[in-house]
């Protein structure tokens, strides 16, 4: 069975780059990016391991930890990390998982049979404080993530979490926002002091309330 949203992420405790990680406890208050990787020394996820590795100020600012998979041993990624240091100018400065045993993979629904029986598939799932899942994506292998995204997911999970709001399309950190349908215009007023613009009674933005 698939995790789902608001479903509790998997608990493990599996060696990485930097030591055993027990993930929940690993987490502890944060909120957690687990991503996966097809194998060790393959050129798309090279690429998205630097990106993330160049990005990680960005998670530390958000309170988000992020760790990377793959399903190859721990020796594997210490040779792989020398190649991400040499072709993407920086250093890996996170957890990498050894999933070599693939309890994580399995545990998470990373190993689609349809896609390969062994390999994961291209997987980022979002967990928050709470360790429930709050959003999950698969990608194939042919494409590389994008992890601008990412962090606009995560702005907007942050913030709706604490806001009742919701965040209309491509909406970026700072711009208007949308107050949820179940609120009342009269408590809208005590909730957005900022105001509000009525387009439609469903549909009512306000300024972003935390900024």
């Amino acid at each position: 069975m698939a995790l789902q949203l608001g479903d509790t992420a998997p608990d493990f405790t599996q060696d990485s780059t930097e030591g055993p990680i027990s993930f929940h406890k690993f987490l502890g208050d944060s909120w957690g990016v687990l991503f996966s990787h097809p194998k060790d020394f393959t050129p798309v996820c090279t690429t998205e391991l630097g990106a993330v590795a160049k990005l990680k100020p960005e998670f530390d600012k958000r309170n988000v930890k992020v760790v990377g998979l793959s399903v190859d041993p721990l020796p594997d990624h210490k040779s792989w990390a020398k190649d991400i240091e040499e072709t993407q100018g920086t250093k890996l400065n996170f957890p990498l998982l050894a999933d070599a045993d693939r309890r994580v993979s399995n545990a998470y629904g990373m190993i689609h049979p349809n896609a390969n029986d062994t390999l994961t598939v291209r997987s980022v799932f979002i967990i928050g404080p709470d360790k429930k899942v709050k959003l999950s994506i698969t990608y194939p292998a042919s494409t590389g993530r994008n992890f601008d995204e990412i962090l606009r997911v995560i702005d907007s999970l942050q913030l709706t979490a604490k806001h009742k709001v919701a965040t209309p399309v491509n909406w970026k950190d700072g711009e208007d926002t949308i107050i949820v349908p179940a609120v009342s215009d009269e408590e809208a007023k005590k909730l957005f002091p900022k105001g509000f613009k009525t387009v439609k009674p469903y549909l009512r933005y306000t300024p972003q309330p935390n900024k």
